[in-house]
């Protein structure tokens, strides 16, 4: 049985929190960066995180522009996809297109493979220093 989806307004609302908690912004903070009038600025980045007030697509692009994070990361409807998008955004154009040839490839492997793979992948990526 799987479960229901997330509302829109609860995904954008949780992403938002987190990504702001990230920076380490205040809702005034962030709101500010977006471009908000400072006496208004904690009170609507309050209402996008409570749900109470729906977001712009404008909005939102300026938003995830002021928390420097992808839009898409902000869309996110599970934490594994918020982290992907947020690791994959870090990196360079080009980059993106390597890493996104590869995830490809990854997907197509028979799932025995795969699993085989990524473990060796994570394995080695935890012997390298920081």
């Amino acid at each position: 049985m799987s479960t229901a989806p997330l509302a829109p307004r609860s995904v954008v609302a949780a992403r938002l929190r987190q990504a702001r908690q990230l920076r380490g912004l205040s809702q005034r903070e962030a709101g500010v960066r977006m471009g908000l009038d400072k006496d208004t600025a904690s009170a609507r980045i309050s209402r996008y995180e409570s749900e109470s007030m729906a977001i712009s697509l404008e909005s939102l692009f300026e938003l995830a522009r002021a928390l420097d994070v992808p839009a898409a990361y902000l869309l996110a409807a599970t934490p594994a996809m918020a982290d992907a998008i947020l690791s994959l955004g870090s990196q360079s154009e080009p980059q993106q297109e390597a890493l996104a040839t590869v995830l490809y490839a990854l997907i197509r492997l028979p799932a025995s493979q795969r699993k085989a793979l990524a473990k060796s992948i994570v394995d080695a990526a935890s012997r390298v220093k920081p």
